[in-house]
C-alpha cells in the first residue's frame, strides 16, 4: 500500500527519535567515547540495524520514508530502489514494496567472480534510482554506490535514510556537488531533544552530547586517544 496521509516532517522527526531511543538504538557515552569508522571518537553511537527487529516500529518508519521521499522528490520521480550493501537492504525492499516499484542492492565493491557485478537485481539504462540506507555521516560512502548506479546507464539524483547525523556542515554540499539529494526522517538534534524530554540519559550526558554536536571536530579533537 502507498502511503499518503502523514504527519508534518518535525512530527516524523520526534516519533522517529523516541522509537530510535524506546528500542535502545541510541548510545551516549561521553566518559568512555566510542570509536567511528574513521577512527575519531564520538560520545554518541547509533545502531539503525536494530530496527529490523521491531515490526511495529520498521514498519511506521517505512511508511515515514516513503512519504517522505514522495513528499520531497515527487510522486512519480522513481523506476527503482536501491539499497547500499549491507544495511539499506532490507530498508530498501520495504520502501519498494511501499512504492510499488523493482528493488535491486548495490555492493560495496564487486564479488570478485562471476559477472563481477556490483548491481544484483534488474536495473536498466535510464531508469531513474532511489538510494536506500540506514544512516549518513558526511556522505561520503553515498557517493561510490552512485557512481556504481549510474555505470549501469541508469541515472541516481536522490538517496534516503532514517537518520542523518546533521552536524557536518560539508554533507549536503558534497552530496548536491555530486548531483544527489538528501531525505531523512531524524537528525542527532531531534534525538537529543526527545532524550532530554524523555529524561532518558542524566544531564551531564546529555550536555556533554550537545557541546559534541555543536563543535564536533573541536570535540573530537580535544578527545583523541594518544
Amino acid at each position: 500500500m502507498i502511503p499518503a496521509s502523514f504527519p508534518p516532517k518535525e512530527e516524523i522527526a520526534r516519533l522517529t527519535a523516541r522509537m530510535l531511543l524506546e528500542i535502545k538504538a541510541v548510545h551516549f557515552n561521553a566518559r568512555e567515547p566510542f570509536t567511528l569508522a574513521s577512527g575519531l571518537p564520538s560520545p554518541t553511537y547509533i545502531d539503525c540495524r536494530k530496527l529490523i527487529s521491531f515490526p511495529r516500529i520498521r514498519s511506521t518508519l517505512m511508511d515515514f520514508m516513503a512519504v517522505t521521499v514522495m513528499r520531497e522528490a515527487g510522486f512519480e520521480a522513481f523506476d527503482n530502489v536501491a539499497g547500499g550493501e549491507t544495511a539499506g537492504i532490507p530498508f530498501a525492499a520495504m520502501v519498494a514494496e511501499r512504492l510499488a516499484l523493482p528493488m535491486t542492492y548495490v555492493r560495496k565493491k564487486p564479488k570478485g567472480y562471476g559477472r563481477n557485478a556490483r548491481i544484483e537485481g534488474a536495473m536498466s539504462e535510464g531508469e531513474r534510482v532511489l538510494l536506500i540506507e540506514d544512516l549518513t555521516t558526511d556522505g561520503g560512502s553515498k557517493l561510490s554506490f552512485v557512481d556504481a548506479i549510474r555505470e549501469t546507464g541508469a541515472t541516481c539524483g536522490h538517496t534516503s535514510v532514517i537518520f542523518y547525523y546533521g552536524i557536518f556542515d560539508e554533507t549536503i554540499p558534497n552530496l548536491r556537488e555530486h548531483g544527489v539529494e538528501l531525505s531523512y526522517l531524524c537528525t542527532w538534534w531531534d534525538v537529543l531533544a526527545e532524550a532530554r524530554a524523555q529524561g532518558a540519559f542524566d544531564a551531564e550526558t546529555l550536555d556533554e552530547v550537545e557541546a559534541f554536536l555543536k563543535a564536533p571536530r573541536a570535540w573530537q579533537d580535544a578527545n583523541k586517544k594518544d
